[in-house]
């Protein structure tokens, strides 16, 4: 982990396409909830939706930010994801390198309290 503490959680979402997944990216970052959002086309999803087993094309959406971020980063991304029910799934990183976390830190807003 960072030596000062901060600890870096990664986010993941799915979306149904890039351009939408780059809106959302840039918005979170834009209001530095997130350091980096990475945009990644070409995912299949094979799922189980209203009793249907369902293909789609999807977009993953990578998001980069502190482990106290991660309520205000969650409520922001449903308010603006497209789904009915929103994939946000967010792992704790165990090991961060520290200049990457010094990174994330100064890119994202504190949480005061």
């Amino acid at each position: 982990m960072y030596e000062g503490g901060v600890g870096i959680s990664l986010i993941l979402s799915m979306l149904p396409d890039e351009a939408g997944a780059r809106v959302i990216a840039g918005q979170l970052v834009d209001e530095r909830l997130i350091a980096c959002g990475s945009v990644m086309p070409g995912v299949t999803s094979i799922y189980r939706w209203q009793g249907m087993v369902e293909e789609a094309g999807e977009v993953m959406l990578l998001m980069k930010t502190r482990n106290e971020l991660v309520q205000r980063v969650r409520d922001r991304l449903l308010e603006l994801h497209p789904y009915e029910v929103p994939e946000v799934i967010a792992l704790r990183a165990n090991e961060v390198a520290e200049a990457y976390g010094r990174w994330v830190r100064n890119e994202t807003i504190e949480v005061n309290g």
